[in-house]
């Protein structure tokens, strides 16, 4: 593993996901308000970019409305804070199957299968500066349940994302996402400059393990700008891991629950830990002004 690093990296905050965090930590933000509160946070702590879902105010099960975006993005920009907003597109991709022995019907507790014209009616409405994009199809933790993304479905949000002026974030679990994300590019789907994430130790994708993720780092054309992560315990070896790969970093309660043993963290606890681990290694933290140069984005207003 050579050492490539960058003189300066951005940090990525995950706020929240969509997972089901909500009950196992107080400190997962629920509502808008919230939401919009740990990334103003997380801005103050040093995170260039913030990557945003949605929950139910109430219930805090993920959720895909449009008006709670618009809030969220609202309430952000509103802040005297600056900083480069994400929202995924995640949503609205999901198979969840019956038992083994009679996996048909889906099962419609779980099951979210819509259009790529409804994956993106958010980011129509919010007009973020960055969407992910899932750049595949795989299990995913649960028993039956299939993350699904078709190669058309991503080639369609894809084009969509690009007429609207939006930079995508590649979010590859797995080596084959690569493959495909470098057809959707080949294709003119993805323009450049080209963004990917590298997300590592989710099951059932790519382990967390450096040959993993070097073998990851090996596929990523040299002139794409590319972060990686892993979740849990590993959410904070994995900052440096990623700095001396050549990668920006991701942290955030989305993907670590943690700050250390016994003590949940905040958003803002998990960047301020993450700032501090990349400037003992002697590189810069990259503020929304630097990222905005760098990846050419453009700050629109929303309709």
């Amino acid at each position: 593993m050579s050492l490539a690093m960058r003189k300066k990296i951005f940090i990525t905050a995950a706020l929240t996901g969509s997972g089901s965090t909500q009950d196992r930590s107080d400190k997962v933000p629920r509502s808008p308000a919230q939401i919009a509160e740990a990334a103003i946070d997380a801005a103050r702590a040093g995170a260039a970019v913030v990557h945003c879902h949605v929950r139910d105010p109430e219930t805090g099960k993920p959720a895909r409305d449009v008006h709670l975006y618009r809030e969220v993005v609202e309430r952000i920009r509103a802040s005297e804070v600056d900083v480069v907003i994400n929202l995924t597109s995640g949503m609205g991709g999901d198979l969840v199957f019956g038992p083994p022995d009679s996996p048909l019907p889906l099962n419609p507790d779980g099951t979210d299968m819509v259009s790529g014209a409804e994956r993106v009616a958010h980011l129509e409405a919010c007009l973020p500066e960055i969407s992910t994009l899932d750049c595949g199809t795989m299990n995913f933790a649960e028993a039956d349940y299939v993350m699904t993304n078709t190669p058309g479905m991503l080639d369609d949000m894809a084009r969509r994302m690009t007429k609207l002026g939006i930079q995508i974030e590649i979010e590859a679990f797995d080596t084959g996402h690569l493959w495909l994300a470098k057809h959707l590019v080949e294709q003119g789907a993805i323009p450049a400059p080209v963004m990917v994430q590298l997300c590592m130790g989710i099951p059932w994708g790519a382990p967390d393990d450096l040959n993993t993720l070097m073998a990851m780092v090996n596929n990523i054309p040299n002139d794409w700008i590319y972060s990686a992560f892993s979740i849990g315990r590993h959410q904070m070896p994995f900052v440096a891991a990623a700095v001396l790969s050549g990668a920006n970093v991701r942290v955030g309660l989305e993907d670590n629950l943690w700050l250390e043993k016994g003590r949940l963290a905040s958003n803002a606890e998990l960047v301020e830990r993450a700032v501090t681990i990349v400037e003992a290694m002697g590189v810069g933290i990259m503020t929304p002004a630097e990222v905005r140069a760098e990846l050419n984005l453009t700050r629109q207003d929303p309709p």
